[in-house]
């Protein structure tokens, strides 16, 4: 059994944020995985499913970012799970729009859902970390985080959030590196082979026929004969 949470901010209001991405990230994979329905339960919307072979746990904290920690908490202590049980899904202000990162254990950065998480069940989880880009001053932060994106972000956005749906069987199972190859793919698919055109074989040249020799005369009598 593991958990994977996505960081956000429940409410109708907030769900085209930057800081939603979370939320984004497991409401399309329940929906690619055929997860079942969203319920109530730890402090926050669940459903469960399964990833390839392992049972997964999709979480939604309703208390608002800054308190996530109390349901991821609760959700981990219920199943009897450790931290590196959890995978939490999260924006990612120190990475350019479009990256995304995959790492373990370390600080929160100033990230007020990891702080929160970091308080209730310690920094030995694993983030998906979803780069959304800095406003570029401190001051700037927190209207960035909780606009919606741009319009410029759709495409990116789909490919980031397919690519992890297409991943997300290989991070259940503990592979982050072919996760980010499958997000990889999506965001930079390979290009097509340049097909070169069919060369025609040259045409055989014809001998020149060899000059006539012959005098006046001579084709003259060869005529009549």
């Amino acid at each position: 059994m593991q958990i994977f949470a996505g960081l956000g901010n429940p409410g109708a209001k907030y769900a085209g944020n930057r800081h939603n991405v979370g939320f984004m990230a497991l409401d399309r994979m329940a929906d690619d995985h055929n997860f079942g329905p969203w319920k109530s339960r730890f402090q926050g919307m669940v459903t469960e499913g399964r990833l390839g072979r392992e049972k997964v746990l999709f979480l939604k904290p309703a208390t608002f970012m800054n308190l996530s920690g109390q349901s991821v908490g609760e959700a981990m202590r219920f199943y009897k799970l450790d931290p590196a049980d959890i995978t939490v899904f999260h924006d990612e202000l120190d990475l350019a729009p479009g990256k995304i990162r995959v790492k373990t254990g370390g600080g929160h950065a100033g990230h007020n859902g990891l702080r929160s998480i970091h308080a209730h069940i310690g920094p030995d989880y694993r983030r998906v970390r979803i780069g959304i880009g800095h406003p570029g001053h401190k001051d700037r932060v927190s209207g960035y985080v909780l606009h919606d994106f741009a319009k410029s972000d759709t495409e990116w956005l789909d490919d980031m959030m397919r690519g992890i749906c297409d991943g997300a069987n290989h991070l259940a199972q503990g592979d982050s590196a072919r996760f980010l190859n499958a997000v990889g793919l999506r965001m930079a698919p390979p290009k097509p082979k340049k097909i070169s055109a069919k060369t025609e074989e040259p045409t055989p040249a014809q001998e020149e026929p060899a000059p006539d020799a012959r005098t006046a005369m001579q084709r003259l009598a060869d005529k009549f004969r």
